[in-house]
């Protein structure tokens, strides 16, 4: 008679989505390896246990995540591996339809039941283990999620669908977590939210990111910070006096503004104008002149004409930021933004999505070619063929402009900073010369 071999279980934890599932991610796989698994990430090693974190934020995203749900439902069915396990945004929206049209998946569950998913796999949720994370990103930086979910109500969004209301972390407890961070050598903390300055609202009646980066700049170890996802309305401006005056803080700020035609900022129920966007982001310029704005712009939205398209091409190219991202329209259910006619086509939003990058384009070239001839800090990320490959504080892992060195030429450790010049420059990529390590 055959017996069935035994072999130690070993989990695939597979992150799909946006900064934040990545943290979600990364508590996963801390609680596993805390309970004795063996736990990879996004690996093509051979593991039984399979766990999808996944995205439901558009139809793209959407795809992905049950193309991956499915691929790996056909492994399973064919014995390559023996748990199947989704959660995150996507199990959350649609849990009932997956179980029925995806069956062969052992458990879904939905962004907040970490403790359930660690009991279906017999671990215990420990809870002295907040704070501490196994890292997928590159040891020397890390996302700090400030905040869970979201209390707007964006008629194109369904965040709050899928991730609930908006709850701030206490400082203390993202100071532990940031002071646990820089003992493991993380020197950039990228603070993530669904929306960054509404936090505090909840838990000290008042904006407090202001204080909570005064908090996190006296830790130790950690040399930048970053602020990515900043809601444009009701923005509070002490925030530009702390990154004035906190030399941590990166000059940098992700604040997507979605759109610039007023007709399609109140459809989208954005609650400000594109003169009151103008206003903040002159404000900040001002208040921070070195300070890189990234933006990202929504096209396509259910009505926008050619002309309301038009103003938002001439926002960009009167503005002149430093990073665009640019989505076409997802028509997601649940959403105010539903009951609308999605009456462009999408030949029509690809055009657009196409024509505005190429605005953007442009700029970009510009504002690199400026650089030529100076002299910045950078923070190298990897070695990727004959180049080191590193960032400067105007720039994100992932989305933004990189700075190339020939390893050839110049030698730096990956994670450590050094001062280049800037000898040449592309539409989205620096090249330079390595001055100084420190």
């Amino acid at each position: 008679m055959k017996t069935k071999t035994l072999r130690p279980d070993k989990v695939n934890v597979i992150t799909l989505g946006c900064s934040k599932n990545i943290v979600d991610s990364e508590n996963i796989m801390t609680q596993l390896k805390a309970n004795q698994y063996e736990v990879i990430h996004d690996s093509n090693d051979d593991a039984n246990i399979i766990i999808i974190n996944t995205c439901g934020f558009i139809d793209l995203a959407k795809e992905e995540s049950i193309n991956t749900i499915v691929q790996y439902a056909d492994v399973k069915s064919k014995g390559g591996i023996d748990k199947l396990y989704v959660t995150g945004c996507l199990s959350q929206r649609y849990k009932d339809d997956l179980e029925k049209e995806i069956p062969e998946v052992d458990a879904y569950f939905g962004t907040l039941e970490l403790p359930a998913l660690l009991a279906k796999l017999n671990a215990d949720y420990r809870h002295e283990l907040i704070g501490e994370r196994f890292l997928t990103t590159p040891q020397h930086f890390a996302y700090l999620k400030i905040s869970e979910g979201c209390n707007r109500t964006c008629s194109f969004c369904a965040i709050p669908l899928m991730r609930g209301k908006h709850i701030s972390r206490t400082i203390e407890s993202l100071v532990a977590e940031a002071r646990h961070l820089a003992s493991i050598g993380v020197k950039e903390l990228i603070l993530i939210a669904q929306e960054l300055t509404y936090y505090g609202l909840d838990l000290y009646k008042k904006r407090s990111l202001p204080a909570l980066l005064d908090a996190l700049c006296v830790v130790e170890g950690i040399e930048w910070i970053r602020l990515h996802y900043a809601y444009p309305s009701k923005f509070p401006l002490d925030i530009f006096d702390s990154m004035a005056r906190q030399p941590k803080i990166c000059n940098y700020l992700d604040i997507p503004l979605q759109h610039a035609s007023d007709t399609v900022l109140d459809r989208m129920k954005r609650q400000t104008t594109r003169q009151e966007q103008k206003e903040l982001i002159d404000y900040a310029r001002t208040r921070v002149p070195d300070i890189a704005i990234r933006t990202t712009f929504l096209v396509g939205f259910p009505g926008e004409t050619e002309a309301e398209f038009l103003d938002l091409c001439d926002f960009v190219e009167e503005m002149c930021f430093d990073r665009v991202g640019v989505f076409q329209y997802s028509h997601e259910e649940d959403t105010s933004g539903y009951l609308l006619d999605d009456n462009v086509s999408s030949e029509d939003k690809s055009d657009r999505a196409n024509r505005l990058m190429a605005i953007q384009q442009s700029i970009s070239m510009d504002h690199n070619q400026a650089k030529i001839g100076k002299t910045l800090p950078v923070l190298f990320d990897r070695k990727e063929g004959e180049y080191y490959i590193g960032r400067t504080e105007y720039d994100s892992p992932d989305v933004d402009n990189e700075v190339l060195v020939k390893a050839v030429d110049n030698y730096v450790r990956v994670g450590d900073f050094a001062m280049v010049k800037i000898t040449n420059a592309e539409e989205y990529d620096l090249y330079g010369t390595v001055t100084d390590t420190f």
